[in-house]
């Protein structure tokens, strides 16, 4: 996907200060997911649930690197 000007793209709240960052948006029916350094670079899209799945598995620290 690429940049949507109309989407209202967030940081988590988590992120801190750190430049290592994702941003969402919602964009019609789907969750958009790009790199806050690169936002001309494109996005993922997820369904709502599909970004719901993926969210607690990345909150429960199931695709944390060890």
């Amino acid at each position: 996907m690429t940049h949507s000007p109309h989407a209202m793209w967030r940081k988590s709240s988590r992120s801190g200060t750190g430049d290592n960052c994702v941003e969402i948006a919602a964009i019609g029916q789907a969750i958009a997911v790009r790199d806050s350094k690169n936002p001309q670079g494109g996005a993922l899209t997820f369904s709502p649930s599909t970004w719901r799945t993926l969210a607690g598995r990345i909150q429960n620290g199931e695709h944390d690197l060890h």
